[in-house]
């Protein structure tokens, strides 16, 4: 695998995370939502977030190493995707119930990228998204709570 490729792999979750982040950050209004117990402050998501691309990059660096899976590339890709849509979706159009579904929806994609990260044996790239996991049962928690209280 050449140079490029590799530093794609690596660095595509985080370089499009923050320019996700980047433009949308004056519609951000998290601050004036309703929360629901547990919310955790604003300035803690850039810092999970950015740790879970780097988990997110690292894991499809080293399933790329060895495997080309293109079922494996689309839920990747297509997870990614919807990931990067949800910040446009929930803070820009303000769209807190459709949020709640997409949110689900890259739920499920991440719980089907982990499923066959496993089933093919790529034992690294599965327990470097578990946090990743965790983390979005968490934010659906949050993103359905925003919606009820606002």
């Amino acid at each position: 695998m050449n140079y490029v490729k590799k530093c794609f792999y690596l660095f595509l979750p985080i370089l499009s995370g923050s320019l996700i982040g980047l433009l949308t950050s004056s519609f951000i209004d998290y601050g004036v939502l309703k929360k629901p117990p547990l919310a955790p402050p604003s300035y803690l998501f850039p810092i999970i977030w950015s740790i879970i691309f780097i988990l997110l990059g690292v894991s499809y660096f080293l399933y790329r190493e060895k495997d080309n899976n293109e079922q494996i590339n689309k839920v990747y890709y297509g997870g990614l995707i919807v990931n990067l849509l949800w910040s446009i979706f929930f803070f820009v159009f303000k769209w807190r119930l459709f949020t709640c579904l997409w949110t689900i929806i890259l739920l499920l994609l991440v719980i089907y990228l982990l499923k066959l990260f496993y089933d093919n044996n790529h034992k690294w790239s599965f327990y470097l998204n578990i946090p990743y996991l965790v983390w979005l049962i968490f934010a659906t928690y949050l993103t359905i709570g925003i919606y009820f209280l606002n």
